[in-house]
């Protein structure tokens, strides 16, 4: 009844019932934090890692899950779930630490996918076979930071990456058949609205399967 599919339209068609995403906090950093790239961050995450909603990262990540899933499952019972590694960086690590902590979800009763929000400029080709494999094991979804196609922005903001970045692993992550879903902040500084709706003009010229809008706050 909408002009587009909702994600959970999109989960009801695949998956034929109610999923929700279970955002967890497993204690990743960023580059942009740590010095790798920068060390102020981008301007608008939090200290959370923009991941307000996501688990206790002092907790074990089936803890963190169990707690997230008891709460949404009084609004939503008898569903099945995607893990989501939402705070900071989620590829951010050694493979073998991403495998632990990914696969310890993955066997965690009706737990149909996993979504990883990460960025562009944070998955190596030892990360690339190895999301290809869990590809493979599962509903894999790896949601790219973007927020703006406006070079200025992306310096204004601290991105520390550029667009280029971006379209060369989105290039790779769809080489490899991994369903991709790019990250847009509409309200950022000095943006006007012809900006917002180029940024929504690019992401439909390029081979992505979803799009995420945030709305900046403050």
């Amino acid at each position: 009844n909408k002009r587009y599919h909702t994600l959970d339209y999109f989960y009801r068609k695949k998956f034929g019932c109610k999923v929700f995403k279970v955002s967890l906090d497993a204690g990743f950093t960023c580059p942009n934090i740590d010095g790798k790239v920068g060390t102020k961050g981008c301007i608008y995450c939090s200290n959370k890692g923009s991941g307000e909603f996501a688990g206790n990262k002092n907790e074990d990540l089936v803890i963190q899950f169990e707690t997230i899933k008891n709460l949404l499952l009084k609004k939503w019972p008898n569903s099945k779930y995607i893990g989501y590694f939402q705070a900071h960086t989620n590829t951010y690590a050694p493979v073998n630490v991403l495998k632990e902590k990914y696969e310890t979800i993955l066997k965690i009763d009706n737990v149909v996918g996993l979504a990883i929000a990460t960025r562009p400029d944070c998955i190596d080709d030892e990360c690339l076979d190895y999301l290809a494999e869990l590809n493979e094991k599962t509903f894999l979804t790896i949601e790219l930071g973007l927020q703006t196609i406006h070079p200025k922005t992306t310096d204004l903001i601290n991105r520390c990456h550029d667009l280029k970045c971006f379209e060369e692993m989105v290039s790779k992550l769809k080489a490899r058949g991994i369903f991709v879903v790019a990250h847009i902040i509409n309200g950022l500084p000095y943006e006007t609205k012809e900006m917002m709706i180029e940024n929504a003009k690019y992401l439909n010229k390029i081979n992505i399967d979803g799009i995420k809008i945030h709305m900046l706050s403050i």
